[in-house]
């Protein structure tokens, strides 16, 4: 039997366990790897005037009023660099740093000023330990920081800057967290459009609200993993949900499609489109699904709620600290005691460590224990039985009614200005002739919304009643839990899409160019003529909430769930 490496997780969910299960295109599938390296897959925001966002300026502007002196980087050592970067990141305040420093005054100086802008978030002193002046750095800011930091805003200066940020292999709460942590405030002082994939490279627009371009510039010195740049001010901060879309360019290594079955994939997506199910990521890549912990929050069956986030994730590969927390609670069902085990960095930011807080504060309590979760994410959970329960239904309804529209089924109609309306409309016999299967919606179940009138409102009703939930009393008692509903075209086309095929040696070169290569002048790729290997370089554009591995499932014929493809990347 072949040998499968640790970091490939059998036990993780594939297409057909969601109900992913049709393909609109008729060509043969061929194998290629997605995201064989995050920067195959790049992802730039499109705002919501249909711009595309990048990065092309990390200078901040010319009428910035803060003036900062140089920073003085040589002046710590790599080594004091990554422990004071660690420091940062630990949030102790008993923890301390010291730097040896000699009788050099000057020196000292240069290196107190480079913690100071380096390191917002840290504070310094000189002090005499055995006979040798040392500088100690501890977390936090002292009285006469703080003082320094309520800095007037500059009269009839906009109270937002924009700026674009750039990330690497990060998701964009995390990129925010790091963001704020060395700037000394809290998340909340951001805002941004949309999430975007960890696993990519990434940009997109957020706005701050009163921080300076010249402190957010200082930040690019600090990470070699977010760059910001492009700063503007602004009298409104951003919301989520205001682009227009996304634009994706994504290389797929180790192609094996002949030419013919290449041209006829990508024909297909361009002209046809793809179905545009709920993508893998919107149920969890570990062994215990999302939409399992939603369909127990809708039952107010909050203590398995509770285990489903907190158990042990069998056959996968996790950070040792956590999985040997999940492990303890699993024996004991001792929040406390877990939570002390619980690695201090883990605390605010993983599930986890939230709801531990939750269930030693709150006790029995445990709707209180579960709140401690970020409301997003308890949201994400319900919302993820929704997107199970639609990809089941829209495979059904494709497979029994086909690729076109029929009587009974639902479209959102446009206003005059060709704005879509909000209300579905159910298709009569005399309807057909107007629409296309690209109009038709299904919906996410909840109690704002109206059912398609044939066989498809039987299967909603038949799937909710496997898991006892009653289609007609979909409200909840507690409100984050109660789903309105929405509608979702089951048919989605790309725009801008083309493509174009490689040939490359090396799988560490990368194969396009990103925002900070360019900003770097770095050279673009050139494909190896007689390489190896063949890559498909794909680009299109896609509107929010629509997945991307969707489109490329409907290119290659082949299951997009993390497990296979990691396979794929063994063979």
């Amino acid at each position: 039997a072949q040998k499968v490496p640790c970091r490939v997780n059998l036990l993780a969910q594939k297409e057909t366990d969601v109900g992913i299960t049709e393909y609109i295109s008729q060509h043969e599938g061929f194998s290629g790897i997605i995201k064989q390296r995050y920067s195959d897959f790049l992802v730039r925001e499109v705002d919501a005037r249909r711009r595309m966002v990048q990065l092309t300026d990390i200078a901040a502007p010319a009428d910035s009023s803060e003036q900062s002196a140089p920073i003085a980087a040589e002046a710590l050592s790599e080594d004091d660099k990554q422990k004071l970067e660690n420091l940062l990141e630990s949030k102790d305040r008993s923890a301390t740093v010291d730097i040896q420093v000699g009788e050099d005054k000057e020196q000292r100086t240069q290196v107190h000023h480079a913690i100071k802008q380096l390191f917002s978030g840290l504070q310094s002193e000189t002090l005499e330990v055995s006979n040798t002046k040392v500088i100690r750095v501890t977390y936090g800011i002292g009285t006469q920081a703080r003082e320094r930091r309520r800095f007037k805003w500059p009269k009839g200066r906009p109270d937002y800057c924009q700026f674009v940020l750039y990330k690497e292999n990060l998701d964009t709460m995390d990129a925010i967290n790091m963001l704020a942590s060395r700037l000394l405030v809290k998340p909340g002082f951001f805002a941004y459009a949309g999430t975007k994939d960890k696993r990519a490279i990434t940009v997109q627009e957020v706005t701050a609200y009163r921080i300076g371009a010249e402190k957010l510039c200082n930040l690019n010195k600090q990470s070699k993993h977010i760059v910001v740049g492009n700063f503007r001010y602004t009298e409104q901060p951003l919301k989520l949900g205001l682009l227009s879309g996304n634009h994706f360019t994504i290389v797929l290594r180790n192609c094996t499609g002949e030419p013919e079955q290449i041209e006829a994939g990508m024909t297909s997506l361009r002209e046809k489109g793809f179905i545009n199910y709920f993508g893998m990521q919107r149920f969890g890549t570990t062994s215990v699904p999302s939409h399992h912990v939603g369909r127990a929050l809708l039952h107010s069956k909050w203590e398995e709620a509770i285990e489903l986030i907190l158990k042990p994730r069998e056959g996968e590969h996790q950070e040792g600290a956590v999985s040997a927390c999940r492990e303890y609670w699993w024996k004991t069902r001792d929040a406390k005691g877990t939570l002390e085990k619980m690695p201090k960095r883990n605390m605010s930011k993983d599930i986890e460590g939230r709801l531990l807080q939750g269930l030693v504060k709150n006790g029995k309590d445990l709707v209180g224990a579960l709140t401690y979760i970020p409301r997003n994410t308890r949201l994400m959970y319900v919302h993820s039985y929704q997107s199970f329960i639609w990809n089941n239904v829209v495979s059904r309804r494709l497979r029994e009614y086909g690729f076109q529209p029929v009587v009974g089924d639902l479209v959102l109609e446009k206003t005059k200005d060709g704005a879509q309306k909000s209300d579905a409309k159910v298709l009569t016999e005399e309807d057909l002739g107007n629409y296309t299967i690209q109009d038709v919606v299904l919906p996410l179940f909840g109690y704002d919304v109206i059912y398609p009138q044939h066989k498809a409102e039987e299967w909603y009703r038949e799937m909710l009643a496997v898991d006892q939930l009653d289609m007609d009393n979909i409200r909840h008692k507690v409100k984050d839990y109660s789903l309105s509903g929405a509608y979702r075209k089951i048919i989605m086309k790309p725009t801008n899409c083309k493509w174009s095929v490689t040939s490359y040696d090396d799988v560490k070169v990368p194969l396009v160019p990103t925002d900070k290569d360019i900003l770097e002048g770095k050279e673009t790729p050139e494909a190896v003529s007689e390489g190896k290997m063949k890559a498909l370089k794909v680009e299109f554009t896609l509107p929010p909430s629509t997945y991307a591995t969707m489109a490329l499932r409907e290119i290659l014929k082949t299951d997009t769930s993390s497990g296979q493809q990691a396979l794929l990347n063994t063979q």
